[in-house]
Formats: C-alpha cells, structure tokens, sequence
C-alpha cells in the first residue's frame, strides 16, 4: 500500500487529542453530576437517558473522524503501467559574473537577486533541460543541459564574480558559448535567457544575435540595474568595504544598457525586461512566452500508476455519520413506563 498525502497523517495527534478530550469530558461529567446529588437520586433524574446511546454517538462522530484522516492521506493500493511522454524546452541561463554584478541597485546585489530569480524558475519546470553559463571578459559552460534539477542547482550557487579570471562583460561570448551547447538538432525549442546589466565590452553582439536567431535560437534578455548607473561595492581581506575604482583611480560606476539587450532580444525572436527590486521578469518570460512555446518530445517512460482508495473510508465515514442521527439520546416512554412500574 502506498499514501498518496504522507504529510497529512500528522493529522493523527488532532484524532488521539479528540479522544483524549472526549474521556476527560465523560469523566468531568460524571463528577459534576456526583458531586449535585448522589447515585440513588441520580438514577431517579436520568431514568430516561439513554447512557448507552450517548456512548453509540460519541463512538460514531469519533469513528467517522478518523476514517476521514484515512481519507485525507489517500491510500493507494494495487497500480497499472503507463506510457508517459515527456516534453520541453532547451533553457540555458547565462548569468553575467562580473565585477559590475556586485551593485547593490537591486538587493541584495545583481547577481544574488538573479540566482534566486533563477532557482525560483527551475521550481516551474516539468521535464525542460536546463543549462547554466557564466560569463565575464569570456564565457564557459558551467553546467550542460540536463533534466537533473538538483544538479543544476549546485552549479548555480557556485557562481560568484571570481569565477572568470578575465574581467569585463561580453554578451558575444555568451551566445557564442550558447551556440556551441545547442549545435545542432532541429533549429527549434531553444532558449537563451541573458542576465546581465548590459555593458558590452567585448565583440558584437548583434552579429552574435544574428547567428543565433539562424540556428533557431529565441534569446530573451533580462536588464538588472539602473540607466543612472551605481557604484561597485568591493571588501578587502580585512573586511573593509570600499568602491571599485579604474587604473587612474577614478570610482567605476555601471550602468544599465538596455538598447543592446532589446535589439538582441527582439532580432532573435524573444524578449526584454527590466528588472527590478518588486518584479525580477524571470517569471513574466516564462508564464508569457516559455510556457507556451512549442515543446519536443524528449522521451517516453513507464510509470507505476497507483489506484486511489480515498473513497472507501470516505464512504465508511460518510455512513458512520448517517447512522448517528438515528441513535437515540433517551429511552423510549412506553420502555420509561415499564422501567418505572418495575422500580414502584
């Protein structure tokens, strides 16, 4: 046998503290009445309670409630084979890893906002393969296309803005690294999602863009931070926090560029958005567009499909409660009449 709702059999300290309560209320009633009057003069005040039915309903009511909880865990027993056929999208993530990724225009910083944005993504996912690139000054796959989501997890909190040696920002070699993960296959069901801040530094992107819009490849590109720009937080060995300056000694600030992050997106075929602090645009990409695309047939599996068996302790508590209202709470007068005249 197998429980289809294992989470809600903690229920069952709510049922043992129903009993618990009922015994204690019996025996509390039972010392109220005893200490009002005693037991001859009792039996003349309740000659016509029917003790044994009050007993049948509470038995009823509690029996009722606990082929409910039963109900509630879904138990399942006996299971038939099923063909299931999975499908989905190929989604690398490239992720900006560069110094910029440090500003704090979006918090916690660009690049820890991002991360979360993305694992709240995957939490999305049924049966999508999901890869991961970094990139900087140059590009590297950091995780490959794969369907194990735990996995790609690992290498995504991995991911910090010491992961690439070369410095800058270069949205060409993160297509180019997407363009070499995707190579070949039919040109469709590919998606490239770009998080960065936009500063190019390196390369031409549209020409990058263009080549992947042949291989079939929808780009959407996410924008973190801000046009008026923000200054790089830096801490030292010593933890004294300062700001990323240039060789001349000038504070650096980065800026937002989403002129280039719109012309990608929009010659590929994808989308932008900005993100911000309230709304990061992962999960308008994927409810809007991803979620909607065209899916290919990745393969088909067999699966143990369990029979549920919920509806027979429903039924038997259904029953239980229809029986209760029939049980009655005192004794039948002519059945008083009798017991009185034996008693006189």
């Amino acid at each position: 046998m197998k429980l289809g709702n294992i989470h809600a059999i903690h229920y069952i300290w709510l049922f043992m503290g129903l009993i618990l309560f009922l015994l204690w209320s019996a025996k509390k009633k039972k010392s109220v009445m005893e200490s009002f009057a005693d037991r001859e003069l009792l039996k003349d005040l309740t000659y016509s309670v029917n003790e044994k039915g009050h007993r049948l309903k509470t038995v009823l009511i509690a029996a009722s409630i606990f082929f409910m909880m039963i109900a509630l865990v879904r138990p399942q027993w006996g299971f038939e084979w099923q063909d299931v056929k999975r499908s989905g999208l190929d989604i690398l993530i490239a992720i900006d890893t560069s110094k910029s990724m440090l500003a704090e225009d979006v918090k916690p910083n660009r690049l820890q906002r991002s991360k979360l944005a993305v694992k709240d993504l995957v939490k999305k996912l049924r049966g999508d393969r999901i890869g991961l690139i970094a990139f900087a000054g140059s590009a590297f796959t950091q995780c490959p296309l794969t369907v194990d989501y735990n996995g790609f997890m690992l290498s995504l909190d991995a991911l910090d803005v010491n992961i690439i040696p070369e410095g800058g920002t270069s949205i060409t070699s993160a297509i180019q690294t997407a363009l070499d993960s995707f190579r070949g296959g039919v040109k469709k069901y590919k998606v490239l999602v770009i998080i960065t801040d936009g500063e190019d530094h390196k390369g031409s992107t549209l020409e990058m863009a263009q080549k992947a819009k042949e291989e079939g490849i929808k780009v959407f590109t996410i924008g973190i931070g801000t046009t008026e720009g923000e200054l790089i937080p830096v801490v030292d060995a010593s933890g004294n926090r300062s700001y990323l300056k240039d060789r001349s000694g000038n504070v650096v600030k980065t800026r937002l560029d989403e002129s280039t992050l719109q012309e990608i997106a929009l010659n590929t075929g994808g989308s932008y958005v900005k993100a911000t602090n309230t709304e990061f645009g992962l999960d308008a990409i994927y409810e809007e567009k991803l979620s909607h695309m065209e899916k290919r047939e990745i393969e088909n599996i067999m699966v143990k499909k369990f029979h549920e068996r919920y509806q027979i302790p429903l039924m038997i508590a259904l029953i239980l409660l229809c029986i209760e209202p029939f049980v009655r709470r005192r004794k039948d007068s002519s059945q008083d009449s009798a017991i009185r005249s034996q008693e006189l």
